[in-house]
């Protein structure tokens, strides 16, 4: 396997900040959230761009078929120690060819995204993946990587909202039954501070259609 430090920088300078975090309910004292959330995106692969193939010709026959490639281990390390929110994502590629023969180079592009809100995108960068096949190999890997950056101070609840999910509610209080997550105003603010790091194949119209019908 190769790897290739194809490092793609996603600078998010507003409006973009940590991913809500399942908390831990405490029940000795009342009823509060005590671990509200983690400013380190959550890393994935948007369905339908995790795999690529590609035709030898104009026909989409599988008989056709020259390459297929798939996006898999994505992995991240995330440092949120500083005034910024650093995520390095990692994964590996590992593509196939119909017909072995001589050495040959497949470059790939691929995206890494920053979604805001669960599907608004913030920022996107587009980078390249060679794989290279042995002659007479059928099978070619390689990895690539990229790097998000987010202010931490945007990556941070307003403080009334950090305070409406972790107050204690004891039984017989007014809203001791009230998920503070329902209330609009949480809810809106914790989903304005949610983010993904997203990576997939930067598709073709005519792939995403073939991968969204075969």
């Amino acid at each position: 396997m190769t790897f290739q430090k194809l490092a793609v920088p996603i600078l998010l300078l507003a409006g973009v900040a940590g991913c809500a975090k399942t908390g831990d309910i405490d029940v000795s004292q009342g009823v509060g959230i005590t671990a509200v959330r983690s400013a380190c995106p959550v890393v994935g692969v948007p369905a339908g761009t995790g795999d690529v193939t590609l035709f030898d010709g104009a026909s989409r026959d599988a008989r056709a078929i020259d390459t297929t490639a798939t996006i898999s281990n994505v992995r991240s390390e995330c440092s949120e120690s500083g005034d910024d929110v650093v995520t390095r994502v990692t994964f590996d590629v590992r593509a196939r060819r119909t017909a072995t023969g001589p050495a040959r180079e497949v470059v790939l592009p691929y995206f890494v995204a920053i979604t805001r809100g669960g599907g608004q995108v913030a920022a996107k960068r587009v980078g390249q993946v060679a794989l290279r096949f042995e002659a007479g190999q059928p099978i070619a890997t390689s990895s690539a990587e990229a790097t998000s950056v987010v202010s931490r101070a945007l990556a941070t609840l307003p403080q009334d909202v950090r305070e409406k999910l972790t107050r204690r509610r004891k039984a017989g209080d007014q809203d001791a039954a009230v998920d503070p997550l329902a209330t609009p105003e949480v809810r809106a603010a914790v989903l304005a501070a949610s983010f993904e790091a997203l990576v997939g194949f930067q598709l073709t119209q005519d792939q995403l259609k073939y991968n969204a019908t075969r």
